[in-house]
């Protein structure tokens, strides 16, 4: 068996790399392509600061959820809201996040796929030592409720 030198090594390397590359945008592709004829469709939406927040939304809903972690929707004044929780946590320092939405279409029933980005505290950074509940709230372009809604967690 012949050993190979620094360069041929090098450029092992690379065709690794390469290989590695080239599998993960066929998966991106693949990703890409089942969505599109899954059925699933982009729910538009934007983000809601907290100072505009419905009554409702601040008063009834959120203290009933915020020791969850889950995603569930609203109607008030004909616009649907989209309220993800993460629970109680111990310190300051966790964030969630709507990535994006899709409403997909099963057996006559329609499910909303929320997909959250959940981000935690960095361990050598100090933080309040204080109990938080991460809560993201987002307005949507949807008509009406899902019959059915799915959190998706990336971290």
């Amino acid at each position: 068996m012949k050993k190979e030198t620094g360069k041929e090594w090098l450029h092992g390397r690379r065709k690794r790399i390469a290989v590695v590359v080239v599998l993960a945008a066929a998966g991106a592709i693949a990703w890409l392509i089942l969505s599109l004829f899954s059925g699933a469709k982009e729910v538009g939406f934007e983000q809601v600061p907290e100072d505009e927040l419905p009554e409702a939304i601040t008063s009834d809903i959120i203290p009933e959820y915020k020791t969850l972690e889950r995603a569930l929707a609203c109607c008030i004044d004909d616009d649907i809201y989209v309220i993800v929780t993460r629970g109680e946590k111990p310190t300051s320092g966790f964030k969630v996040a709507v990535d994006h939405m899709a409403l997909e279409e099963q057996d006559g029933k329609s499910t909303l796929i929320v997909y959250a980005g959940f981000k935690d505290p960095d361990k050598k950074t100090a933080f309040s030592q204080i109990i938080t509940y991460p809560t993201a709230v987002v307005r949507t372009d949807l008509k009406q409720l899902p019959e059915d809604i799915e959190l998706r967690i990336q971290y």
